[in-house]
């Protein structure tokens, strides 16, 4: 089966660069005002999530819904339902290591796809938080990943236990 034939969303090199567009001018009023302004999508919180590219190298910064679990952070790597995953996830998956930002609290974090068990419970809270989560789900034939970020401070301090 081609990428043609998956069933799922297949942004155009506009909408792509559009996108990526207003990531940045996002990311920054929500950076500048800790979160005052861009901390909430479609009555959901947002933070801020910075990768290391997988290819580049370099620091990428991406606005995401989250819930928390705890003292972990919840993401749905969903892509708005596209054939791929989002590029964040892929970097994650090359470099696990990342920072978030909450509001003007930034955190060093480590990410893991959570387990089968994990997405099961999560994902009616996921649901309940962004709808649009299970219509992505239907569009595609991907998998959508849940992703787990764990602190890497708490991971060192419970070592220590």
């Amino acid at each position: 089966m081609t990428n043609q034939d998956q069933p799922g969303r297949r942004p155009s090199k506009l909408a792509a660069a559009l996108q990526n567009a207003a990531t940045w001018v996002h990311s920054l009023l929500y950076r500048s005002s800790n979160g005052v302004i861009g901390g909430r999508i479609a009555n959901s919180p947002v933070l801020l999530l910075t990768t290391t590219g997988r290819r580049s190298g370099k620091q990428r910064t991406v606005p995401l819904l989250y819930l928390m679990d705890g003292r972990s952070v919840a993401l749905v790597a969903s892509n708005g339902g596209a054939v791929r995953h989002p590029t964040w996830w892929l970097n994650l998956q090359t470099t696990p290591e990342a920072w978030i930002q909450i509001k003007g609290i930034r955190r060093r974090v480590k990410a893991e796809q959570a387990s089968a068990v994990e997405k099961q419970r999560l994902w009616p809270h996921l649901t309940a938080m962004y709808p649009g989560y299970k219509r992505y789900q239907e569009i595609t034939d991907r998998d959508i990943p849940v992703v787990i970020l764990r602190s890497i401070e708490e991971d060192n301090s419970r070592s220590n236990d």
